[in-house]
């Protein structure tokens, strides 16, 4: 007996239980939709697969001519040993398994016009040739019409329609087996059956299961083939995109690597220069009993010196805009140098590495004597060394050595392949293993080489030739008192 609800809180608890479960359930897939999910691929259902090349078509023209030619040898060695429908024309059988064979010349170029014409020979064959119908060319011939529709075919709702006429197709040929051929009488034998089952009714069974994994086949094995073509299409659109995006990266490591440099050489020449303005200037105001000569060639001094400057900032200051763009506090900090070294070691040593850094001078102050410039890009060959050891290799020690030398001879007397003249080289050495998995872009020893280059000297960067480990050495020529470079080749 029902039962009332004892408070109107209950009754519109209940009420509200029974209409949530009157809502209507959320509407599922239909069967065509994951038919059509399952013939194709979730995530790109539409996508088309390239046709055939030109070598591709040849080849399925020659390989038709070639089956047809088997496939008639097999027929005529069936009629040889007896495999024959008595009352059917001996030429029949020929015609329809060479007509049968024929479409298979456009499977690859038109997929889906080659399953229709071979869907129609199946079915008007096997009127025509009940004996031929049941041969093994005839077979394998529709079968690979299947398959290569399922595989090649770049319109794939279409193909959804064209299965859904093969299923039916195979229903129609288990009745044409059963009325046209007379197939369960070939299977009677001379005693009769003998099985415990009624003859149409295991004739029916067998027919069934073998058609299924006929045309079952087919679809399966050719989809199969349709999604690996769409793997590869994608894995090369991948491979694309990441060869892309690697020489972008590229050119950006270069270019910002560029403007990095630029700025830091706006910044160190644009002072020096500025400087010799305003000495000039002082001098031509004080120098009232020089020569008149003497006070044109300071005013040319002046003029020139404010020229240079206006020019480098009206060339660099764009490129300086951006590379400072994002750093904030960062790039008003003092540049580092050659005495900022220690500092650099220190930082490294606190992250594990040990790090020995060794001074040798030919005369003393030499390194006192090295212009900002240079010495900044000293330091940034170092401190990229040192990165790389930390990142990609098993060492843990290394060790940099800060030479000067002259005439080609550093002072530690080691030898050198340098032109003449007063140089400043760093040498960071490591004897450690390429660490697996942490291979680099090699992006910061590119701008290492830039950098050297940029000062027209020299950089070996590679394995070291004895023992393990990495090898960088970097070679900057320095200028004489008369600002003249003691290379045989001015830096570009």
């Amino acid at each position: 007996m029902p039962t009332l609800p004892s408070s109107p809180s209950e009754a519109s608890a209940a009420a509200g239980a029974e209409t949530a479960d009157r809502s209507p359930a959320p509407p599922s897939a239909s069967w065509t939709s994951r038919l059509f999910a399952w013939l194709n691929d979730a995530q790109d259902p539409l996508w088309e697969r390239p046709g055939p090349s030109r070598a591709q078509q040849r080849r399925d023209v020659l390989g038709t001519v070639v089956f047809i030619m088997v496939g008639l040898g097999m027929t005529v060695a069936t009629k040889s040993f007896g495999l024959v429908i008595e009352g059917e024309e001996s030429w029949r059988a020929y015609v329809a398994v060479a007509a049968m064979i024929a479409p298979l010349a456009i499977r690859r170029r038109y997929p889906m016009v080659a399953l229709v014409i071979s869907s129609a020979l199946f079915l008007g064959l096997a009127y025509l040739s009940p004996e031929a119908s049941v041969q093994l060319p005839f077979q394998t011939a529709y079968f690979a019409a299947i398959y290569a529709a399922v595989a090649w075919a770049r319109e794939r709702r279409w193909l959804w329609i064209a299965v859904a006429l093969v299923l039916l197709e195979m229903a129609a040929w288990i009745i044409i087996s059963f009325t046209i051929s007379n197939a369960v009488a070939l299977f009677y034998g001379t005693d009769g059956p003998t099985g415990p089952l009624d003859p149409v009714l295991a004739y029916v069974l067998y027919t069934a299961v073998i058609n299924l994994a006929y045309f079952g086949g087919a679809i399966l094995v050719g989809r199969n083939s349709w999604r690996g073509a769409l793997q590869r299409a994608r894995l090369a659109d991948q491979a694309k995109r990441i060869h892309a995006q690697a020489d972008e990266l590229a050119r950006r490591a270069v270019v910002d690597e560029r403007l990095r440099i630029a700025r830091e050489l706006h910044d160190v020449v644009a002072h020096h220069v500025s400087v010799i303005g305003v000495q000039a200037g002082a001098a031509r105001r004080v120098l009232t009993r020089a020569p008149e000569a003497a006070e044109g060639a300071l005013r040319t001094i002046e003029g020139a010196s404010r020229d240079a400057v206006g020019e480098m900032r009206a060339l660099l200051g764009v490129l300086r805009s951006e590379t400072d763009a994002g750093r904030g506090d960062e790039s008003r900090a003092p540049e580092p140098g050659l005495a900022d070294l220690d500092d650099l070691a220190q930082q490294h040593r606190r992250q594990g590495l040990r790090i020995t850094l060794t001074r040798v001078e030919a005369a003393p102050g030499d390194l006192d004597r090295v212009p900002p410039a240079l010495g900044l890009s000293v330091y940034r060959c170092v401190q990229e060394s040192l990165t790389n050891v930390v990142r990609h290799s098993t060492a843990g020690s290394a060790s940099v050595t800060l030479r000067t030398g002259t005439s080609g001879h550093p002072a530690d007397g080691a030898a050198t392949d340098s032109p003449a003249g007063a140089f400043v080289e760093v040498e960071v050495l490591d004897d450690g293993q390429p660490r697996g998995g942490t291979s680099g872009t090699g992006y910061g020893l590119r701008g290492v080489s830039e950098r050297v280059s940029l000062h027209g000297g020299q950089a070996e960067i590679g394995p070291r030739l004895t023992g393990s480990g990495w090898r960088v050495r970097a070679r900057f020529h320095l200028r004489d008192t008369d600002g003249n470079t003691n290379t045989e080749s001015e830096p570009r």
